[in-house]
């Protein structure tokens, strides 16, 4: 790790974990001592929070014995051996115990910081149902508020109405709810984080029945992703009483409905399950989403309610690594069953698109500049899966490949053969004598003999092509389809006006080129077309990415001059989708990428494309990603055509999820990446 770049706490992470206790059975001090021996493995691994079993420090199976004086008193001095462990130890630990207060008893999350009880939740919701009879020992939390108990020598708040914060890292903000809490149809946890709470924990015991594990499963991440928050959940495990009911021990950690980290089950020894949650994501997902705050208004606005706690805590700035699962490629799922819906929907999502513009302009045709490459490629099998489920033929779509002065036998090939092969109209016009006589009349110095291959050398042919799809169009009624792709316009890697940036309809406008990749091979795998087209897709993936706009023996490449696109695909979900800063999107790309053969890698991907980036690369194309993004390119995105939004991860369309001044400056991006990354 690079010194000098900051860690977890400066870019606004939090390290949290649940913790899977091996409890002995009514057993308060013996429970305690497993916490503690727990707390201090958090404290070694830099866990900033750490959430424990419903009554851990009792165990919840024990029935009547909740109400006998000896296990109360056991309680409350275990309650206290952990208080005074905490002071050394790094973690605020959320542990569960059953305490009385006022002839009544309760069950509780106990908040324990630097050697205090920052406060006490009493369970809301008491199941008492099937196997389940809390209201025999306990009585409900729900309606206590602005309350406070005795804990040791301490008066300290209890009630339902609280929210825990830090005072130097002010989005560590927490919130505890147990168990049934999250079963009921309004969870204290949704009041919560209405009032602030990033980070939502659930102290469950949560016996284990077949298929129970799922249920959780799925409203962890319902929650955490209705609530906009992170969501620890951790359920009870080894030691607990068996007499007529089992446990598994299940713990996880959610982030806006995804799932980062989940301990093992039924394993026989404590765990200890810990992943960094993304505090900057949480807030921005919340300042981007008015249904959120409509929430909190139409509930009352909940902060106007709680007692904010706060809590000492000390941002770090040790390098403890990073417990997050990074897909280097944002935009593609790494699991087989995600990846296959994903490519399912984006690819019926576009095929829907250009059939409804079709139909609806009354056009006769649809029109495709066709080059060999990967995105006309899609754009092309798109346009003729619309035709089959329109029921028309194929041939009402005109593919014209327009050779220029770089374009290989080899793209030009494949362009023809995938034409044939689809059954669609081809033709082609060789614009070089156009662009020749352009270049004349302007005066260029390819007109007079002289190789100069500059912007407007390459533009001139860029804009003759799409000068041609538009006069065709207009003569054979047809509909321009535009194949630039949701990555190109991110980088305003298109000619403006009469070039590639315009068409009748933007078909791939909502689609990253890392992307793209997967949804061709998603259609050779899912036998969407026949085996001459798959041979020919199958060659088109394997070519390098290219304009073929200069001439010479080497290859242009588009990649040599804007950058890896897996790379500007990363910083554009991270930029558009999440707007974090750029400091914070170079520290995550350095984890995703500084090793080849580590990472989350997509299925079907190649290994030989496998590569490894440094900081010092990933500042060089960060940099330029965001002078391109913010202040060269944003005019192209203002007056680009309709086309579908396809990815969550966002799109670029100025009357869909991106609105910006054209005239914009990328100095504040550039400076925040001067001043606090690598």
């Amino acid at each position: 790790m690079n010194p000098a770049f900051p860690t977890l706490h400066h870019h606004r992470l939090l390290r949290v974990a649940a913790a899977t206790p091996a409890a002995t059975v009514g057993d308060p001090a013996r429970n305690a001592a497993e916490a503690i021996a727990l707390a201090r493995r958090a404290h070694d691994e830099g866990v900033d929070l750490v959430v424990f079993p419903e009554l851990s420090l009792t165990s919840y199976a024990i029935d009547d014995l909740h109400l006998q004086s000896a296990l109360q008193a056991a309680t409350r001095d275990a309650v206290e051996a952990v208080r005074a462990a905490s002071a050394s130890l790094r973690p605020v630990l959320l542990v569960g115990a059953a305490l009385e207060r006022g002839g009544r008893l309760y069950n509780c999350a106990v908040a324990i910081a630097g050697g205090r009880v920052l406060g006490v939740v009493p369970k809301t919701f008491l199941p008492n149902y099937r196997e389940y009879y809390e209201k025999r020992w306990f009585a409900p939390g729900a309606g206590l508020t602005g309350l406070t108990m005795r804990v040791g020598d301490a008066d300290v708040p209890f009630g339902t109405d609280l929210i825990f914060a830090a005072d130097a890292m002010p989005d560590f903000v927490f919130h505890a709810e147990i168990c049934e809490d999250y079963w009921a149809a309004t969870p204290p946890s949704t009041l919560g984080a209405l009032a602030g709470a990033l980070v939502c924990c659930n102290l469950s015991a949560s016996n284990v029945v077949i298929g129970k594990s799922r249920e959780r499963m799925m409203l962890s991440a319902a929650q955490s992703a209705r609530a906009a928050c992170a969501y620890v959940y951790s359920a009870a495990g080894p030691g607990e009483s068996t007499t007529d009911l089992a446990w598994d021990g299940q713990g996880s950690v959610h982030e806006l409905g995804e799932l980062l980290a989940e301990s093992p089950r039924f394993a026989r020894e404590a765990g200890l399950v810990a992943a960094d949650v993304d505090l900057e994501r949480l807030v921005q997902e919340r300042l981007r989403n008015g249904t959120f705050h409509d929430a909190a208004r139409l509930a009352g606005h909940p902060e106007t309610r709680v007692r904010r706690i706060a809590f000492a805590f000390a941002p770090s700035g040790a390098d403890v690594g990073l417990r997050r699962d990074l897909r280097r490629f944002p935009f593609v799922p790494n699991d087989p069953a995600a990846l296959d819906e994903d490519c399912y929907e984006a690819f019926n999502i576009q095929v829907q698109g250009i059939a409804k513009r079709l139909v609806a302009s009354g056009a006769r045709r649809l029109v495709i500049g066709v080059s060999g490459g990967l995105d006309s490629t899609h754009a092309l099998i798109v346009a003729a899966k619309a035709l089959d489920r329109l029921g028309r033929p194929r041939t009402d779509i005109l593919g014209i490949t327009m050779p220029g002065f770089a374009t290989s036998e080899g793209t030009k090939g494949n362009a023809w053969t995938l034409m044939r092969a689809l059954g669609v109209t081809a033709e082609e016009i060789d614009i070089r004598p156009a662009a020749t006589r352009m270049l004349q009349d302007m005066g260029h110095p390819y007109g007079r003999g002289e190789p100069v291959y500059d912007v407007t050398f390459e533009n001139v042919q860029a804009g003759l092509r799409t000068d041609y799809l538009f006069r065709i169009a207009n003569q054979r009624d047809g509909l321009v389809v535009g194949t630039g792709d949701l990555s190109e316009l991110a980088l305003g890697w298109c000619t403006y006006g009469v070039g590639d940036q315009m068409s009748h309809y933007a078909v791939n406008a909502g689609v990253p080129k890392t992307l793209i990749q997967f949804l061709i091979r998603w259609c050779i795998a899912t036998d969407q077309y026949d085996a001459a087209t798959d041979a020919v897709l199958d060659a088109i993936l394997n070519q390098e990415i290219s304009p073929e706009l200069v001439p010479g023996a080497e290859l242009q490449s588009t990649e040599s001059r804007i950058g890896p696109y897996a790379l500007n695909d990363f910083f554009a979900h991270y930029v558009i989708r999440h707007g974090l800063a750029p400091s914070k999107v170079a520290f995550l790309a350095w984890h995703a990428w500084r090793d080849a053969g580590a990472g989350a890698w997509p299925l079907g991907y190649p290994d030989g494309a496998r590569v490894a980036y440094d900081l010092d690369m990933i500042r060089h194309w960060l940099e330029r990603f965001l002078f391109r993004f913010f202040q060269i390119s944003q005019f192209k995105r203002s007056a680009i055509p309709n086309g579908p939004k396809v990815s969550s991860g966002g799109a670029l369309s100025p009357r869909g999820d991106w609105r910006a001044p054209s005239d914009g400056t990328a100095d504040v991006w550039l400076a925040e990446l001067a001043a606090n990354g690598p």
